[in-house]
């Protein structure tokens, strides 16, 4: 029972092809015989890849073991790695005043014994670091390797020498801030940058008057003629005294 080839969405072209590449790889190696055709392991390895089955459900679903099922897997997935372009052929055509867009992305893993170095602090899970790089359409040119999650972009994409690349072939490259500090070439954006000026309230307070001028007003002459005439009056908690003169042999 083989209920893929109606729910994968791949045209049949690319079934074919691959399965042609399957074929020649077989004749490479000399094998003869294999429970499944090289159709059917193509198909068994883009359900792998496009519907993230477990092995457990393709073995059920081809009529094999775990252990074959991730075999033609594994098998698969180095044929098409080996075909794939390298980071130079990717960019032919692009030069000077063309513009890429960088990016790292995690690929979620299980835990590993060795799991601190796949550990990603930024995501809070296990998994691999992979750079893409991507036309300004967002149609993907290029894949890295994967390194291990705990990776830096920016540390990423120096080991595989992206930096280095697009500078030889004087390339921008749009990134995020991950990659500040990468090179001439690769534009970031600015994050409460102080060239930059701030933005004014929508609704602007009403100035407000100097502290003197709120404190005392100044009056003028009619002001102070309109004030009610009083004799002064020490404040209450003030007792005043006679003033007691002088002895006469003191004066």
């Amino acid at each position: 029972m083989v209920p893929y080839p109606s729910v994968l969405d791949v045209p049949h072209e690319l079934v074919e092809h691959v399965s042609w590449l399957i074929y020649a790889r077989r004749r490479e190696l000399g094998s003869c015989w294999r429970k499944l055709s090289c159709f059917k392991q193509v198909l068994l390895a883009l359900a792998y890849l496009r519907k993230n089955e477990t092995f457990a459900q393709l073995a059920a679903g081809f009529d094999i073991s775990e252990a074959t099922a991730w075999r033609y897997a594994d098998e698969t997935v180095e044929v098409l790695a080996a075909r794939a372009p390298g980071l130079r052929e990717a960019l032919v055509g692009l030069g000077e005043g063309d513009f890429v867009i960088l990016d790292g992305t995690l690929i979620p893993t299980g835990r590993l014994a060795a799991d601190e170095p796949y550990y990603s602090q930024k995501h809070r899970r296990h998994g691999m670091n992979v750079q893409v790089i991507a036309a300004p359409n967002g149609a993907p040119l290029w894949f890295s390797r994967a390194l291990p999650g705990r990776a830096h972009d920016l540390t990423a994409a120096r080991a595989h020498d992206i930096i280095q690349t697009c500078l030889t072939r004087e390339l921008l490259v749009l990134a995020d801030r991950a990659y500040q500090g990468a090179g001439a070439t690769v534009r970031t954006p600015y994050y409460r940058h102080r060239e930059q000026p701030r933005p004014l309230p929508a609704v602007q307070p009403r100035p407000r008057p100097p502290a003197s001028t709120r404190r005392t007003r100044l009056r003028t002459t009619q002001d102070l003629e309109a004030l009610p005439r009083r004799p002064l009056q020490p404040p209450p908690h003030q007792v005043t005294h006679p003033r007691h003169p002088h002895p006469p042999h003191l004066r």
